[in-house]
């Protein structure tokens, strides 16, 4: 027992540094946008679609952050690029309190899109190699569930924030960050130099057979599939559905507890039956709860739906890590390249639909049209997954 209790006590600081960065890089950073965005539309910040088209930057600075991060980590140590890469994520917060112009809101909401992007590369490949193996489903939990706490707390504390102003509700989000940044401060794992040597030819090689291939489009077409309720869900409540801005919030709430409660729970479930029976279970019910957005308008079809995509959304993530990490055995470097060419699928589709989709909300003026093409891309994630014959796994 006490052996036990030193171990967890020797990785869970890391974990809980995790949850910190996935919070503020993700959980905030990006999602704080989804409530603000009907608010920022109806105090006249900026145009209906200009708006959104705004809330997409973020998504493409997330891609930029995925493909730089890999080449970062091998340059810089690691517990000094996250710290970094989380005050980045503060300083934006600030810098959109005023808006000053179209271009300098993209210019910080693309930046705090880097940081999410590399913050979601380099958290759990910094941490999860002090993490015992059997342990490693658990801690991927933890360090992700910061995703949906993030959400949750935007859900609760925006429209709170919205009723004393849009510029004070940026600086009470810059201020938490700060706080939860300089909270995890001391607790990544340090190291003198760079934790991270270029991948061999081998790793890279390898890193694209055909069952890692099929995991990165399976990520990709699920990213696709999230799109819709992470960008539009309380707009679409708000006004396509006339509910209201409380309503909408109130929904994103929901789809928050939902977030919170789904990484953890992948990742008891994956140490319990397997990383790729829980990620087929994942996206079979995702596919599903997405539809039910458009399937009816009742409060109950709404909730339900905000409350599962909510939990999957996150959820998938500690999935596709651990599946990773165990089609790779042993071999570090090719962990490493695969849950970072992994995170550069899950951007493209995610910043691909982004755009596509405020281009055809542009076009069509409706919000239900990008739900049924994101639950139309989990099944087909989900088909493509059950198609991929079980890899030959490294030692």
């Amino acid at each position: 027992m006490s052996n036990n209790t030193s171990t967890t006590q020797t990785w869970l600081p890391f974990a809980l540094a995790g949850l910190a960065a996935s919070l503020v890089g993700i959980g905030l950073a990006r999602f704080a946008y989804t409530p603000l965005l009907p608010t920022l539309i109806e105090a006249g910040w900026f145009a209906e679609i200009t708006a959104i088209y705004l809330g997409a930057a973020n998504l493409a600075g997330y891609l930029a952050g995925a493909l730089g991060g890999k080449w970062l980590a091998t340059h810089f140590a690691p517990h000094r690029l996250l710290r970094f890469m989380m005050l980045l994520a503060v300083v934006s917060f600030f810098a959109c309190m005023q808006p000053v112009s179209f271009v300098w809101f993209f210019v910080w909401r693309f930046l705090a899109g880097v940081s999410g992007g590399v913050l979601m590369v380099m958290a759990a490949a910094t941490v999860l190699p002090h993490v015992p193996a059997s342990k490693r489903g658990l801690a991927g939990g933890i360090i992700f569930t910061g995703v949906g706490l993030g959400i949750a707390l935007s859900g609760t504390l925006v429209p709170a924030l919205i009723h004393i102003g849009v510029m004070e509700t940026w600086a009470g989000l810059g201020i938490i960050s700060l706080i939860l940044s300089l909270a995890a401060w001391r607790y990544w794992p340090m190291t003198d130099g760079p934790a991270q040597t270029p991948p061999t030819t081998h790793a890279r090689r390898s890193a694209f057979s055909p069952a890692f291939s099929s995991l990165y489009v399976v990520y990709a077409l699920a990213a696709v599939g999230m799109v819709a309720h992470m960008v539009f869900l309380v707009d679409y409540a708000a006004r396509e559905l006339k509910l209201g801005i409380a309503v909408g919030s109130g929904y994103w709430v929901i789809f928050g507890i939902g977030a919170a409660l789904g990484p953890l729970a992948a990742g008891k479930i994956a140490d319990r039956i397997g990383f790729r029976a829980t990620l087929r279970i994942f996206l079979f019910v995702q596919s599903l709860a997405v539809a039910l957005t458009v399937a009816g308008s009742s409060h109950l079809t709404l909730s339900l739906s905000s409350f599962l995509v909510g939990a999957l959304v996150p959820g998938i993530v500690p999935l596709i890590v651990g599946r990773a990490h165990q089609m790779s055995g042993t071999d570090a470097a090719l962990q490493r390249s695969a849950w970072s060419y992994a995170t550069v699928g899950f951007s493209v589709g995610q910043a691909g639909a982004a755009y596509a989709f405020s281009y055809i909300y542009e076009i069509t003026g409706h919000y239900d049209v990008l739900f049924q093409i994101s639950a139309a891309a989990i099944a087909l994630a989900f088909v493509i997954d059950m198609l991929t014959p079980a890899p030959k796994e490294q030692t």
